[in-house]
């Protein structure tokens, strides 16, 4: 099995001296950046198969450097874990939104970290597997190789976790998910993101589909579907 990179960006020298021991222990490659800056730069040069991101960083802080690698086609698939103090739910769901793929907050246990990366990797690479399988429901085709949703033919702009959601349920229409079984199916299980949050997702993903948000029907006392 070919070795995974990482790329730890922790302005902390003990904590990402104490992350490069425990993750090099579990097998991976470790390279450092003590920077958002020095982060950027090493994306641009070399491959990583994932960034564990600190928030508070000097200079440009963690969720800048989020939001320009999910920006940048090069950068955009490789996978983000943050790895912060920062463990507000208003932390958690902004981070998701721009589009980190897992979020995990101080302190953590060095196994859990480890096998939180081996998840969204194995993710990111299934996702690219089916990257080509569009859903064409209703008036609606979501593409997610593209992350491209066109409303009667017109794009639909949405963020990294609306998108997951809206493919998530329009991928089982009829079939009625409970607001845990969505945070596990676009995220994984275990996530550290509350009933509230997925609320809230559902109420701006309606709102930007405008009419054809009422697709995604609520099932009191359960959680959501998408019309079938």
């Amino acid at each position: 099995m070919t070795q995974k990179h990482l790329l730890i960006v922790e302005d902390d020298e003990d904590i990402a001296e104490l992350m490069t021991h425990n993750l090099a222990r579990e097998g991976f490659k470790i390279t450092v950046a003590a920077s958002g800056e020095d982060a950027l730069k090493k994306v641009r040069s070399e491959t990583y198969d994932c960034v564990l991101l600190d928030i508070m960083l000097p200079g440009i802080d963690g969720m800048d450097v989020c939001r320009a690698l999910k920006k940048n086609a090069k950068t955009q698939n490789i996978p983000v874990v943050m790895v912060t103090a920062k463990g507000e739910e208003s932390d958690i769901v902004s981070g998701l939104e721009l589009g980190a793929d897992d979020y995990l907050v101080k302190p953590f246990s060095p196994r859990v970290l480890a096998a939180r990366i081996r998840t969204v990797i194995r993710r990111k690479a299934k996702e690219k597997v089916d990257e080509n399988a569009v859903v064409a429901i209703h008036d609606l085709i979501i593409h997610p190789g593209r992350r491209e949703v066109l409303l009667r033919n017109k794009p639909v702009d949405l963020t990294n976790m609306e998108f997951r959601v809206l493919h998530f349920l329009a991928s089982q229409p009829g079939w009625v998910y409970s607001r845990y079984q969505i945070i596990e199916g676009v995220r994984g299980d275990n996530y550290p993101v509350t009933d509230r949050a997925i609320d809230v997702l559902i109420v701006g993903l309606r709102r930007k589909l405008g009419d054809a948000g009422d697709y995604i029907e609520t099932v009191r006392g359960v959680g959501y579907r998408f019309k079938e």
